[in-house]
């Protein structure tokens, strides 16, 4: 699984609808306030009470259904016939198809981050064996969620106003993240004297993740 970079165009389409204020709802978050300035749950608890089978083949089909087409044409009846419920109960675990996207995007990132500490990608010294790690994580990542790569590259282009923003604003978090503690322990013997790391790092990790999506 791989998060691919914006382009200049992209991030601008999103950043002017951000500035309306057109994106900033809040549902991402577990909590939000109301309009009556009351805070409440935005994700049913039931959801995280369930068996983690039955998790998983929620997420999964989430994952599949919005990997094969935009975000608009993805109906949240199609997810719930995958993951064997009825569409009444799956609204009943996610309050409507946004929470639910934002919250499989978020899910991607943070399982992410958890397989590259579990397989000590963050601890290593020698770039191509955090590299090499960082491979076998996103493979058992895949195991576990067959489609969740194809869909962070369409979650990622994805240009309808309703998600594209949180979207972006959310993968620039977390890359900046994954890349400061990957560059904080590389030794800096083992490179060329004087190159910029930082941006080394950027260039492989679009050339060998990113552009090729493009």
């Amino acid at each position: 699984m791989a998060f691919a970079p914006a382009s200049v165009s992209r991030n601008k389409f999103c950043i002017k609808f951000l500035k309306k204020g057109l994106l900033k709802n809040g549902q991402r978050s577990i909590i939000e306030i109301n309009r009556n300035g009351q805070r409440r749950k935005t994700m049913n608890e039931k959801f995280f009470a369930l068996p983690k089978e039955k998790q998983q083949a929620i997420i999964n089909a989430g994952y599949r259904v919005f990997s094969q087409n935009s975000y608009k044409k993805s109906p949240m009846s199609e997810v719930a016939g995958a993951a064997g419920i009825s569409k009444s109960l799956l609204f009943h675990y996610f309050q409507n198809k946004l929470e639910f996207y934002l919250f499989l995007w978020d899910y991607c990132a943070k399982i992410t981050i958890e397989y590259l500490t579990k397989y000590q990608c963050y601890e290593q010294r020698d770039l191509f064996e955090s590299m090499y790690r960082g491979m076998q994580a996103k493979i058992r990542i895949m195991k576990k969620h067959p489609d969740i790569g194809t869909f962070v590259i369409r979650a990622f282009y994805e240009t309808d106003p309703e998600v594209c923003g949180a979207i972006q604003e959310s993968y620039h978090k977390y890359f900046n993240f994954k890349a400061s503690q990957t560059l904080l322990n590389l030794d800096p013997e083992q490179f060329v004297p004087g190159i910029d790391i930082k941006m080394m790092y950027q260039d492989m990790f679009w050339a060998s993740e990113g552009y090729l999506w493009e």
